[in-house]
């Protein structure tokens, strides 16, 4: 009897929810399903979201294949792999988790329908013992039938075809990864539907996974961070301690690799923040995870100093991260380039997931205050206001040459957005015991569950109503359905208090404004503990809080230690970052501008503009000419600026976020040139806008990456050709050319092995005779005299090196 009496305390102890049996974050955010958006900032995003986004990323998935990916390794159809990555399967699965959030508020059975009628094809891809990768298992029956040829194992260089499962999983196979994001989508589908269907196929891989790593198994770490956060979502969702245990067996056997990868010490052990982006921001969110329910600080020193890393060196004013293309990732501290940016959408919703943990851990504000700026600006951006155009990386300067596209090749951004997106209003709120957090402001409400002095649980609805971000003024609605004793803790942004950023990375010139706080129409000064203002107090039906947040439009300047932004400010108002865009002005030529920091600026609601948002309106100058660093030939101009998130929603445009108020950062109006005036051709292949060579941007180096620049990568050895057509015949007698070579930086562009300039006379191209021949250097001007011509037409034309390309920022003649 003692036996079965046994069992049945282990059955019991085994099946109850995981946050009943272990450690967990103190504080807890209120679930999304519980929060209801009312205002007409968020609410309409998330409309838009639902009703365009997350089909669109279903219609993508099927169009171009990701979808049938599954079918043929199923063998209900054949093929090869039809999509370019390896880790398109996760496209899938990413999509289906943000269709699942968006129907625990509004099911829709035609979409379970046809989403139940997918997961059954991806059923039938997964092999018998529970792996599921669609590249491999299609690899492998090519490989056996004898169908796989070259052309299959070249295009995709993400994987080695020849080694086996789990072989390049450290390195950049993504089996993981994907895995990872077949298990959140399970739990979100299950919790959503009721349906076990996809939750069966996750629980039977991670059965493999289980069997496969760990100690003395397989000793290696995730090349892209992501199985963790998804093994944590398993663990909360069935209570079975293995797959944490998993989670944190993958965070802590890392230290053996590649900083890329943050694979290069312990997790414990870094203090700083290196490598892809993307990929730190999952890494450290599973951290805190991890930390949260085995109730260990093992990770507390590693998530600070890499945090603060971030945030005090290597963040941009938009809360976005990862500056360098090159790795989408960051760079070294202080190197935040504009026109270069990278600022990786998936980078920003992984900063903001992080930054939320942060503050469960912690208690502080400062983790919402830089997770809202992230939201509102470098996140929030990725989306077109349409809702079926994204962004990948996020620059915060453009030259018309960037624009909004219906998807990637590499399409982790679109699906990502929709699953980030569709959870959205788990981030206004949190509770700890009866504490209440207010963390994010918006119209909303929730009903929340407090325990009074009795022990009986007492309903209270808290409703915010308020037209943030447009007006500070914010007032809470308490509703306890009888009085009830908590603690209400409402966060006071920092920018409220005249704080940009924590640290000295930016500060506002001169903070003008304050925070006033009222509790049923009487001003109180409450005790601020971690950023928040806390009231404790026994809440009866009718009581408002109401809270005044400066809105007074604020200027950024950056640490000098910031080259591209010196003597320039940046627009702040509320949470939202500004920026100037081409098409709102009378001349868009908003690169060649001064604005003085004095200008005066207003503020005004534009009905017209975006279904009505609040733009500013301010004077500035075109800089003509630039006499002297104190003397320039201006030309005053009205100008208009809007929220950062909203720009390129027009089409390719020139966009400007930090506006230069000395001339020593401004640049001229491009002159009149022969080059500039010239009808610009090229050879097959090449990158870029061909008509930056004759911008009259002057680079600081070869591998300046803020001044436009054309590349013929991956064309390498080849010889390759620019062309300027004059409109009349002129005599030219110098050429100059700035190459483009990106070797500091790992890319695949070096100056060429020769070059040379040749003239069209009559039909035939002929080569100029230069008596001192065509020089080749590097970070300088390569400039020629040669025998003056007279022709309609020059060329320059271009030997590669073997093995590598070329590229060029300018090339002036006269």
């Amino acid at each position: 009897m003692r036996i079965t009496l046994l069992f049945v305390a282990l059955f019991i102890f085994r099946n109850i929810p995981a946050q009943l049996i272990t450690p967990d974050y103190s504080i807890q955010p209120i679930p999304f399903q519980k929060v209801k958006i009312t205002d007409r900032f968020w609410g309409p995003r998330m409309e838009t979201v639902r009703k365009v986004t997350v089909p669109a990323t279903f219609r993508k998935n099927e169009e171009t294949g990701r979808n049938r990916n599954f079918a043929i390794a199923a063998g209900s159809q054949e093929g090869a792999f039809c999509t370019h990555y390896a880790f398109d399967d996760s496209d899938v699965y990413k999509a289906i988790e943000g269709a699942a959030y968006a129907m625990r508020t509004h099911p829709d059975q035609q979409v379970i329908r046809e989403t139940d009628s997918l997961i059954a094809r991806i059923a039938l891809a997964q092999e018998p013992d529970g792996y599921l990768y669609t590249w491999r298992t299609i690899a492998d029956k090519q490989k056996k039938n004898g169908q796989w040829t070259e052309e299959d194992k070249k295009k995709q260089n993400l994987v080695d075809a020849d080694k086996g499962r789990w072989s390049q999983e450290d390195q950049a196979s993504h089996e993981l990864y994907n895995a990872g994001h077949l298990y959140e989508a399970a739990v979100a589908w299950q919790e959503a539907t009721g349906h076990k269907n996809l939750l069966d196929i996750a629980l039977k891989n991670a059965e493999l996974v289980l069997q496969s790593f760990g100690p003395g198994k397989l000793q290696k770490a995730p090349g892209h961070q992501e199985v963790e956060l998804g093994l944590v979502k398993l663990y909360r969702h069935t209570g079975d301690k293995r797959y944490l245990d998993l989670a944190q067996f993958f965070l802590d056997v890392r230290g053996y690799g590649d900083p890329y990868q943050q694979n290069h010490q312990k997790v414990k052990d870094q203090r700083e923040a290196v490598g892809h982006a993307v990929r730190a921001g999952y890494m450290f969110a599973a951290a805190c995870d991890v930390s949260a329910l085995k109730g260990t600080n093992a990770y507390k020193e590693a998530l600070t100093a890499v945090w603060d890393d971030i945030v005090l060196h290597k963040m941009y004013i938009t809360g976005g991260i990862g500056a360098s293309g090159s790795n989408e990732g960051f760079a070294s501290p202080y190197d935040l380039p504009n026109y270069s940016a990278y600022c990786e959408t998936c980078s920003s919703i992984a900063f903001a997931m992080w930054c939320r943990r942060m503050f469960q851990l912690t208690g502080e504000s400062k983790y919402i205050d830089i997770l809202e700026r992230t939201l509102y600006n470098a996140l929030n951006a990725g989306l077109s206001l349409s809702g079926d155009a994204f962004f990948y990386p996020n620059p915060l300067e453009s030259r018309k040459n960037v624009e909004r596209v219906p998807w990637f090749t590499c399409a982790c951004c679109p699906p990502n957005l929709t699953r980030f997106f569709s959870a959205l209003p788990e981030y206004f709120y949190a509770k700890n015991g009866n504490d209440f957090y207010i963390n994010l402001f918006g119209a909303s409400n929730t009903t929340i569950e407090n325990i009074n002095s009795a022990g009986q649980k007492v309903k209270v609805n808290i409703r915010q109503e308020t037209d943030y971000p447009w007006d500070g003024m914010v007032r809470v609605h308490i509703e306890p359905a009888k009085p009830n004793t908590f603690t209400l803790r409402i966060r006071i942004p920092g920018w409220a208090k005249g704080d940009a950023v924590p640290g000295d990375l930016y500060r506002f010139f001169e903070f003008s404004g304050a925070v006033t706080l009222r509790l049923n129409g009487k001003s109180i000064v409450p005790t601020i503990e971690n950023g928040y203002a806390v009231i404790n107090r026994k809440w009866a039906a009718g009581d408002v809080v109401e809270l005044s947040l400066p809105m007074q439009v604020q200027r950024i300047a950056a640490n000098q230690k910031i080259e591209p932004d010196l003597n320039r400010f940046a627009f702040q108002r509320g949470p939202l970052l500004y920026c100037l865009e081409g098409k709102d002005q009378s001349d868009d030529h908003i690169l060649n501008i001064l604005v003085p920091d004095t200008a005066v600026i207003g503020v005004k609601t534009d009905p017209q503009l975006f279904n009505g948002i609040t733009a500013l309106y301010f004077r500035g100058y075109l800089v003509n000419k630039i006499i002297s660093p104190e003397q320039g030939d201006l030309k005053p101009i009205n100008l208009k600026a809007i929220p950062y998130f909203m720009w390129a929603n027009r089409g390719k445009d020139n966009m400007l976020v930090w506006l230069p108020h000395d001339l020593r950062a401004a640049r001229a109006l491009a002159q009149p040139t022969l080059a500039h005036e010239s009808k610009m051709t090229s050879s097959e292949g090449l990158k870029g806008d061909i008509t930056a060579v004759a911008d009259q941007y002057s680079p600081k180096d070869s591998n300046d990456q803020e001044n436009p620049f054309v590349h013929w990568w991956p064309k390498f050895g080849s010889k390759e050709w620019l062309q300027y057509d004059f409109k009349q015949p002129e005599q030219i007698g110098t050429a100059r050319i700035y190459w483009f070579d990106d070797e500091r930086t790992g890319g695949g562009c070096r100056v060429p092995k020769s070059w040379t300039v040749q003239y069209l006379e009559g039909d035939t191209w002929k080569n100029v005779y230069a008596p001192g021949g065509f020089p080749v250097v590097k970070d300088g001007w390569n400039e020629v005299q040669f025998e003056p011509v007279k022709t309609k037409a020059l060329r320059l034309e271009v030997q590669l090196q073997e093995g590598v390309s070329a590229g060029v920022h300018e090339w002036e003649v006269k």
